[in-house]
């Protein structure tokens, strides 16, 4: 299926296209040989988006054969009511219909089918996850903050620079954002040194602050409010920047990454692990809160999906641009579902343990 063909379908054109070969290195390759007839599987039930990924082994990595995403406001208007409504429960089972199709189409048999922030937070959470079951026969399994880290950080490690000490990863959801000081052991292995999760994300500043029209004065009210939460984390884990980058997973990376780059449409191939200076980034999000709504709706690199979300994400990577002032960032096209392939990869020992 093309590209042409998801966006037809709803479908996103972000992800990684059918048959790309994402290796471990982080670097996509022009060919490896797949191993053995394992296909697997990995969806990510987030708060804003429903994302599936499907892979089979290679040797030295995995090979996408088929992907999904797409917006679905999964935890719209949970800050007022605390439950997961009849027409989010509708697009979301409508999303998962067509990733349990995938999953059948490609004989999947190696799954990991999680949720995320709006599972964990809303009360009929236990009513949500039966009536997809019944709807779909997807069992969501709702991880918990911790773990939603460590898949980040798997997924996205292969682009810590080589030659560096390590990162701070920050993953910006749609409900909450994940902050993790990863360094390098003596033998180079990437290690979580210490993590963090904070209950906002862009959905949850966009719905409180607005996102259609933010001013400047409610622009700093949304990174004030972020740096409250993240203020402890690095005072306690902020110290000692030498040799690390900041390492961002999000679309709101991605989103200034693409027009930073003036694409006319978003490329992940051009995105996923390319640099951006503090000064690119200051550039980019001047110029995108310069924009109205309209116009940033139109923008090819955002869309009308994410023209009210996008300013709420730059605040919350802005509050930890401030508490972490590190002059590179590397942007992450990958995450929590790239996590769970390798996981599931190396626990069947069709890949190497880092």
């Amino acid at each position: 299926m093309n590209d042409d063909t998801r966006l037809r379908d709803g479908t996103l054109p972000r992800g990684d296209p059918p048959q790309a070969i994402v290796a471990i290195t982080g670097e996509e390759q022009p060919m490896a040989a797949p191993i053995g007839d394992g296909v697997y599987a990995a969806l990510d039930l987030g708060t804003n988006n429903c994302r599936l990924l499907i892979a089979r082994p290679t040797s030295d990595g995995f090979r996408v054969v088929d992907s999904f995403s797409r917006i679905i406001r999964l935890g719209e208007g949970m800050a007022a009511t605390g439950k997961i409504s009849d027409a989010a429960l509708a697009r979301a089972i409508s999303a998962l219909g067509i990733c349990r199709d995938k999953i059948r189409t490609r004989k999947a048999r190696r799954l990991r089918l999680i949720a995320t922030e709006a599972c964990r937070a809303a009360s009929n959470a236990n009513e949500f996850c039966e009536r997809v079951q019944h709807a779909t026969g997807i069992k969501l399994e709702v991880i918990d903050r911790e773990t939603e880290a460590k898949l980040a950080v798997i997924g996205c490690s292969p682009l810590i620079d080589p030659n560096g000490r390590g990162a701070i990863l920050f993953d910006i959801g749609g409900g909450s954002s994940e902050l993790v000081r990863i360094e390098r052991d003596p033998d180079g292995a990437p290690r979580i040194r210490a993590w963090m999760s904070i209950p906002l994300g862009v959905v949850t500043l966009a719905e409180h602050f607005g996102g259609k029209v933010v001013t400047a004065d409610s622009y700093a009210t949304m990174v004030n409010e972020v740096a409250m939460y993240v203020a402890p984390f690095a005072a306690e884990h902020g110290g000692d920047l030498a040799g690390m980058h900041l390492l961002g997973t999000s679309g709101t990376v991605t989103t200034l990454a693409g027009l930073h780059l003036d694409l006319v449409r978003y490329d992940r191939r051009r995105i996923d692990g390319i640099w951006m200076s503090a000064g690119d980034l200051d550039a980019t999000i001047t110029r995108l809160r310069g924009m109205s709504y309209h116009e940033r709706a139109q923008n090819h690199c955002i869309g009308s999906e994410r023209a009210d979300l996008v300013l709420a994400g730059c605040a919350i990577l802005d509050a930890v641009r401030a508490a972490f002032p590190l002059q590179r960032l590397r942007v992450a096209d990958r995450g929590l579902r790239e996590g769970m392939l390798v996981e599931m990869m190396r626990e069947d020992g069709v890949l190497g343990v880092a």
